[in-house]
């Protein structure tokens, strides 16, 4: 890996650059696309402070949940902070169950009913691949992370982070099917005051 992306914003005179950083709060866009330039959506993007978070409780917007609709996880990826639990309720008309065998979660749910809810805690940070074992073509994904800076991307491939205190990051992009270890791509990258973006090619199965 190459060295950091410097992402500063340019300073006016006589503006201390510590105390300009401390009192501007950040942002980054990111772009995540294909090798052929085309957008990618549902791309989870992290940024992990160095040092690891320490600002307390993590809480992402709406409910934490993953329905069964029409044979298929909705949403197919869905991001919940470390320690979260996810609900999910089965909004079929057939009975459905949920597994995993990923490192980061691995647990069985029984097969349940319409109208039905089983919930599950995800106390470790990484990738949980889901499936059901009465349909196999169920694939959904749930990404645990342990930062506050973590959204998908939208049908252009954007997202915007903001709040961050400037400093050192490690920028995280992950999709299923990226051709990667883990479905990751990591970069070191030192946020300064004001906007940053960033345009990050992903290669896909």
């Amino acid at each position: 890996m190459k060295g950091p992306i410097i992402l500063a914003a340019l300073l006016g005179p006589g503006i201390g650059i510590a105390a300009a950083w401390a009192a501007t709060p950040a942002s980054m866009q990111v772009q995540v696309v294909d090798e052929r330039g085309v957008p990618v959506r549902d791309a989870v993007v992290e940024l992990d402070p160095g040092g690891g978070w320490r600002g307390g409780a993590i809480r992402f917007p709406g409910r934490a949940a993953m329905a069964q609709k029409n044979v298929t996880f909705t949403p197919g990826t869905l991001i919940v902070a470390k320690g979260g639990s996810v609900a999910f309720p089965n909004l079929d008309t057939v009975r459905h169950s949920v597994f995993s065998f990923s490192k980061a979660a691995r647990f069985e749910i029984d097969l349940y009913g319409r109208d039905q809810s089983r919930s599950q805690a995800f106390p470790v940070v990484g990738t949980v691949a889901l499936g059901c074992n009465i349909h196999d073509q169920m694939r959904g994904y749930i990404r645990v992370v342990d930062t506050p800076y973590a959204a998908k991307t939208d049908q252009n491939g954007l997202v915007r982070l903001s709040g961050m205190a400037a400093g050192t990051y490690q920028l995280t992009i992950w999709h299923p099917r990226a051709r990667t270890p883990g479905g990751e791509v990591k970069r070191a990258v030192v946020v300064g005051a004001g906007a940053a973006s960033q345009k990050i090619a992903l290669r896909l199965r």
